[in-house]
């Protein structure tokens, strides 16, 4: 991921890549070089690079578990931060860093790249015309034989790769989760230790539902990497393919299929084009931790309806996991703004 990002900071016309930390410098100077970017500064900590660079922003490309730790620091340096998705491995995780934002007045926004397609705005638009949805529902069905971690992780479809839709799922319907019901297993010829396939129910504000059905482990007639989606309300239903094509059957001016062209910025580089527009302008991007949080809380809430066959309440979710927050070793800052704010309970 780390050189897809340099990539695009390289084609960027609003940004200049001054350096580059990374644990492991020599591999680090060899990605700078590929990328076309000799002119960037190369360390093996943020801290050394922050004093060497004085950056505007920090991109945060480390794994996961070292999300909280890289973005925390920047923000108490006083600079801004966009995220790889997740913010972190836990929702107490995230909950600190919405804290440590607050408390820095300093932006921490994550990238959710698939938010970023034309077509999916395209998708938003025809559904706002059903009226209130009663139904959205996503398919995604792969054989993806990764290697590596994600073959022995307990729940590798929903931990890797459900905060997407359930991500989308939240910006096509303009409203947040309730609650979930999951179920997730493992087919017989299976080639993954944890559950690679799961259905989720999730309840949304406004009485819609959003039925999420998947698996890593469908060999052929596989769908796009977005899903496939499919919208029912009162004036009728809407369908995206994943890919560029919104269909409706609703009667209105927009019946019919529509091939929607891709945009400017798509994927990560439109996270970052809305990194630098929030920068630029003060506006609260959609990726905002804050708001990003109730996505990591879908895929947290389903994980742990699947354990424990239970419906799970979001809110009573984001309120135990202020409380864990509050558990957890922070900086005193930190500490006072948790002790101080509510928790982002629904």
């Amino acid at each position: 991921m780390g050189r897809v990002w340099l990539r695009t900071l390289t084609a960027s016309e609003d940004v200049d890549l001054v350096g580059v930390a990374d644990l492991d410098v020599e591999r680090a100077r060899a990605a700078v070089r590929a990328a076309g970017a000799d002119g960037a500064k190369v360390a093996g900590s943020l801290g050394d690079l922050l004093a060497d660079t004085a950056p505007d922003a920090v991109v945060n490309v480390t794994v996961p578990a070292a999300h909280s730790e890289v973005n925390i620091e920047a923000l108490f340096a006083g600079i801004p931060v966009l995220c790889e998705k997740p913010a972190a491995p836990t929702l107490a995780e995230a909950v600190v860093q919405v804290a440590a934002a607050e408390a820095t007045g300093r932006l921490l926004m994550v990238s959710q790249s698939r938010r970023y397609y034309a077509a999916l705005e395209e998708y938003r638009r025809r559904i706002a015309e059903l009226g209130t949805p009663g139904l959205l529902t996503t398919g995604f069905f792969r054989g993806e034989r990764f290697g590596g971690f994600r073959d022995v992780m307990e729940q590798p479809l929903l931990v890797d790769m459900a905060i997407h839709p359930f991500d989308a799922a939240r910006h096509l319907l303009g409203a947040e989760p309730i609650s979930v019901m999951c179920e997730t297993w493992n087919p017989a010829w299976s080639w993954y230790h944890g559950d690679a396939s799961a259905t989720a129910t999730f309840l949304f504000d406004g009485g819609t539902r959003y039925v999420y059905t998947a698996s890593w482990c469908a060999e052929g007639l596989e769908t796009p990497w977005n899903g496939q989606w499919r919208a029912t309300g009162p004036a009728g239903s809407v369908t995206w393919d994943g890919e560029h094509r919104v269909t409706s059957s609703t009667g209105g001016p927009s019946d019919g299929p529509s091939d929607v062209p891709p945009g400017t910025h798509e994927e990560i580089a439109g996270a970052l084009a809305e990194f630098v527009a929030a920068l630029r302008t003060g506006t609260e991007p959609s990726g905002a931790i804050a708001r990003n949080i109730r996505s990591l809380a879908m895929v947290e809430a389903a994980v742990r309806s699947a354990e424990s066959g239970a419906r799970v309440h979001i809110g009573e979710l984001l309120d135990q996991a202020h409380r864990d927050a509050l558990a957890l070793p922070v900086r005193d800052e930190i500490r006072a703004r948790l002790q101080a704010s509510a928790p982002p309970s629904l």
